[in-house]
């Protein structure tokens, strides 16, 4: 079976795979490679499950680049924030979710947008159509009050395959939060049982005017009703993230890499050291070439999810295995619950957001990724992970050898080429018109 490289996916990166000596250099210069090798000789014994029980993080707070971040690891503080957030405002909230459920959770954030509605607060919400079980009617409360509702595109049809899978919230234009997390009770559950295991960033500084303009081009195109698809493929295509250490990335359907895709690669190439959590991974193969060059630099250190929604997101992700374990990739599953997040530290780069390592992220899917470049911040987020493989179990050669016999082997395959495949080449062609 042939790998997403051969199946000719992956056009428009290998022109990236360029002179990375030469950024490495550069970088080294200005001081930019200061992160540590992972440790060295590691052996299995390193890599032993931990028996304590497993809980989120507590809340911590960051300052990088003149950014003012609060990360929210816990369910329970995560819908804090976002409640806080909207009650918090004066003056405008725009809201904009993948998944936004009509259970406990998605009344209770309904209710409190209706509130902040009532005091004269100017509130918009965008939901996206395949993803939202909350309609219309679930919002007549919220627009009675004098507040706006948009459907990002409609269940069905040749373009429905595109989502928008982002998820934002500004308030007032001076805060925001994003990450991985939708609107729905398993996403502020306990991280030790049904919930989702994921991430929250409240934010203040000069990514939130970057998002603020984002946003404002989703506004448009929801709120015009002879807005067409390429004007969607336009506006991600043209959209510019700047070049310094704070940047908005933006993925989406487009011919070319998109922002978040060209910065992700470049990185990749010019690296020394990876350390990623990551819901759904099933990559290009580029990106797993990359992935196994950067192992047997300064290590490479990747968490996946050992439970998921999608039992064939980890079985896609399980076919890789052997090619990374072969090129000293440390492979953890994260099992004390369902895992959602996505966090990827390259170096000094750490990005977080809504996007997964997998081709409806990169090429398909509307995304949004926050990239900070600054040291303290990769640490502190790498420490991040490693708490999160106190919920993990290591994937040692010896274990994925034992898992992989050959029904699963062929049930593994099966799953990447569904995931990695069959719904990215349908999809793709369906939604640019090919």
């Amino acid at each position: 079976m042939g790998t997403p490289d051969q199946t000719g996916l992956t056009e428009g990166t290998r022109h990236l795979d360029t002179a990375p000596a030469k950024v490495k250099e550069l970088r080294r210069a200005h001081g930019r490679l200061s992160c540590p090798p992972m440790e060295e000789n590691r052996t299995p014994a390193a890599f032993a499950t931990p028996s304590a029980p497993y809980c989120a993080e507590e809340s911590f707070t960051v300052t990088a680049q003149g950014q003012d971040l609060e990360f929210h690891p816990g369910g329970s503080e995560r819908l804090a924030a976002l409640l806080a957030l909207i009650d918090g405002a004066q003056e405008s909230l725009r809201l904009c979710f993948y998944i936004f459920a009509t259970d406990t959770a998605g009344r209770t954030v309904r209710d409190a947008l209706v509130a902040a509605a009532r005091r004269k607060v100017d509130v918009q919400v965008i939901v996206d159509g395949f993803g939202a079980r909350a309609s219309h009617d679930f919002f007549v409360p919220l627009v009675e009050a004098g507040g706006q509702f948009f459907e990002f595109s409609p269940r069905w049809g040749q373009r429905y395959l595109i989502r928008n899978h982002q998820k934002i919230v500004l308030a007032d234009g001076a805060r925001a939060m994003i990450g991985g997390f939708n609107i729905e009770d398993d996403y502020f559950a306990p991280s030790d049982g049904t919930g989702w295991s994921d991430l929250g960033v409240v934010l203040s500084g000069s990514a939130v005017e970057q998002l603020a303009l984002w946003y404002d081009e989703l506004e448009r195109w929801v709120s015009n009703p002879k807005a067409n698809w390429l004007t969607i493929r336009r506006m991600v295509r043209e959209w510019q993230p700047g070049n310094g250490p704070v940047r908005l990335l933006i993925g989406g359907p487009t011919r070319v890499l998109s922002s978040w895709a060209r910065c992700l690669a470049r990185d990749l190439i010019a690296g020394e050291r990876l350390d990623l959590i990551m819901a759904y991974f099933s990559p290009p193969f580029w990106m797993m070439r990359r992935i196994g060059k950067l192992a047997r630099l300064r290590g490479a250190r990747l968490v996946m999810a050992g439970k998921s929604d999608n039992g064939a997101t980890i079985r896609a992700s399980r076919a890789l295995y052997k090619y990374l374990l072969k090129r000293d990739t440390e492979i953890w599953e994260f099992t004390a619950c369902k895992l959602h997040e996505k966090l990827i530290v390259i170096d000094d780069v750490t990005y977080i957001g809504s996007a997964n390592c997998d081709m409806r992220s990169l090429y398909l899917n509307l995304e949004l990724m926050l990239r900070i470049e600054d040291a303290e911040l990769a640490t502190r987020m790498r420490e991040h992970i490693g708490h999160q493989l106190q919920g993990s179990q290591a994937i040692t050669p010896a274990i994925h050898k034992r898992r992989a016999n050959p029904i699963a082997r062929i049930r593994w395959w099966f799953a990447w080429f569904v995931v990695s495949v069959v719904d990215y080449t349908v999809t793709r062609r369906l939604d640019l018109g090919e």
